[in-house]
């Protein structure tokens, strides 16, 4: 079968899009770390205050201007209810619900979590700006789902 040279150009522009975006997906995945979470680390949800480190929730230093924030969400709260960290800071949220599914959302920075019972979530983030930051549940979670709502605090 002969192929007109249109055709060919068509065919071969087309194939080199793919490769090229699967190619630049492959490299932002591995060598920038920015594939989607696994969700493979599961817990058990009716255990989670027993289970670590959801038993001891907090802001804790892990290294130079490097901070784990470990957090349960449940009924209409976030706890730790306060975090405070400061300029410059690279923070790991870790995450898992107790009860059903929240969301994780910063206005005006990129995090953006869905947390789900049994799985833990995990997202970092550096807060280079000053200034009070609201977290938001943005996934329906009952009745009270409008209050569910804590801010950063970064010094």
């Amino acid at each position: 079968m002969k192929m007109h040279r249109a055709e060919e150009i068509w065919l071969i522009f087309g194939v080199a899009i793919i490769v090229l975006s699967m190619a630049v997906t492959g490299y932002q995945a591995f060598a920038h770390g920015m594939a989607p979470p696994s969700g493979m680390e599961t817990i058990d949800p009716q255990k989670v205050d027993e289970t670590a480190p959801f038993d001891n929730p907090g802001v804790f230093e892990v290294g130079e201007n490097e901070y784990e924030v470990v957090m349960t969400l449940q009924a209409f709260s976030f706890t730790p209810n306060e975090i405070e960290i400061p300029v410059g800071s690279e923070v790991h949220f870790t995450m898992t619900s107790k009860d059903v599914v929240h969301g994780f959302q910063v206005p005006g920075t990129n995090i953006n979590a869905m947390v789900t019972p049994g799985h833990v979530q995990r997202i970092s983030q550096t807060f280079d700006e000053p200034g009070e930051y609201l977290v938001i549940c943005n996934e329906y979670c009952g009745a009270g789902h409008q209050v569910m709502a804590t801010t950063i605090t970064v010094k």
